[in-house]
C-alpha cells in the first residue's frame, strides 16, 4: 500500500510499534543486579538466553496494541521495586490498579478454562510488590471479548518467586546457563534448538538424542 514514494504498510507498523514501545520496560542486559518479574516468571534459561544472546522474534500486533493501550491509562504507580539482599531488586509492572486491586490483561486467541500458571505467578508477585491483597486477569481475544478470573495473594507462591530471582542471579554473575524446564511453550520458543536436537520427520528419536544439551552446559 504506497502512493508515490510513501510506504503506508511501513507507517502504520510504526505506529503501532510505538504504542507498546513507549511504556515498556527496557531490560539493562548489563545489570544483573535489577531482574524483572516477566524474565522470572517464564522460563530461566529462555531468559538468560535473551539478556546474553538473543534472537528475537514478532510480536503480534494486536499484543502490541493491547498491552501499550493498558499501560497508558492512569496507573501512576504501575512499576513496583522488590527490595532484596545484596543490592538485588525484583522489579514488575502491572497493568492497572484500581480500588486497591493489581489487575493485568494479556490477549489469548481463546480463554483458558483457568488462568494461565505464568499469569497467576506473575499477578501474584506484583500483590506483594503492591501491597495488594485482591488480583484479576483479564484474557481479551481478538475479536473483543473477554473474561477474567479474580485471586488473593499466596505466600509461598511468592516465595518461589523470590526463589527464581536468586538462581537467576546467581545464574547470570557466574554466566551459566539455566536448566532445561520443558513445556509447551517450548515448541514456539525462538532457542528450541538450542536445548533440543531438531526432530528429523520419518525419523525415530530416543530420549538421549531429543535433549542436545542436556548435562553438557546445566551447572546448577
Amino acid at each position: 500500500m504506497s502512493i508515490g514514494d510513501r510506504d503506508y504498510k511501513q507507517i502504520v507498523r510504526d505506529a503501532i510499534d510505538s504504542i507498546g514501545y513507549d511504556v515498556e520496560l527496557k531490560i539493562d542486559s548489563k545489570d544483573v543486579n535489577t531482574v524483572y518479574l516477566d524474565e522470572i516468571t517464564k522460563c530461566l534459561r529462555r531468559s538468560y538466553y535473551d539478556r546474553r544472546d538473543p534472537l528475537h522474534t514478532e510480536q503480534s500486533q494486536f499484543n502490541k496494541v493491547l498491552g501499550g493501550l493498558f499501560r497508558k491509562m492512569k496507573s501512576h504507580s504501575s512499576i513496583g521495586k522488590y527490595p532484596m539482599d545484596g543490592g538485588l531488586v525484583l522489579t514488575g509492572q502491572v497493568d492497572m490498579i484500581k480500588d486497591d486491586v493489581v489487575m493485568i490483561f494479556r490477549s489469548v486467541d481463546k480463554y483458558p478454562e483457568s488462568p494461565i500458571p505464568v499469569d497467576i505467578l506473575y499477578l501474584n508477585a506484583c500483590m506483594w510488590m503492591f501491597e495488594k491483597r485482591e488480583g484479576i486477569i483479564t484474557y481479551i481475544t481478538a475479536d473483543g471479548k473477554e473474561d477474567s478470573f479474580v485471586t488473593n495473594r499466596n505466600q509461598k507462591m511468592f516465595e518461589e518467586i523470590i526463589r527464581r530471582t536468586k538462581v537467576f542471579h546467581d545464574l547470570m554473575k557466574e554466566s551459566k546457563v539455566p536448566i532445561l524446564e520443558p513445556s509447551r511453550d517450548c515448541l514456539d520458543c525462538q532457542y528450541y534448538e538450542r536445548c533440543y536436537i531438531k526432530k528429523k520427520e520419518g525419523k525415530q528419536i530416543t530420549i538421549s538424542s531429543l535433549f542436545g544439551k542436556f548435562g553438557k552446559e546445566d551447572n546448577v
